[in-house]
């Protein structure tokens, strides 16, 4: 079965997105899945949950992460296909 939605925030500095992460988490009813250093100082979190719930946790992680950062990117994919499993350790 495919996952509901992934949620990816990328930020410069891991208080960056620790403080990311801890908004997002609060702000709805999603998971974080894992995180990866990029590199250059760069890292990336990884969360699930169904498709509102991730969009409303990446805005509030993004926007909290900028007050204290720089973030990079965001994305939110609906429904990824299962093949993304191999390319993203974590989904």
């Amino acid at each position: 079965m495919a996952k509901q939605a992934l949620g990816i925030i990328e930020a410069k500095g891991l208080v960056s997105l620790i403080e990311a992460s801890d908004a997002a988490l609060k702000a709805a009813d999603i998971t974080m899945v894992g995180w990866t250093k990029i590199g250059s100082g760069m890292v990336t979190g990884f969360y699930e949950g169904d498709v509102a719930a991730v969009k409303a946790g990446i805005d509030a992680g993004a926007d909290a992460a900028s007050q204290v950062g720089e973030v990079a990117s965001v994305q939110i994919i609906p429904r990824p296909h299962d093949d993304l499993e191999g390319f993203v350790p974590f989904v």
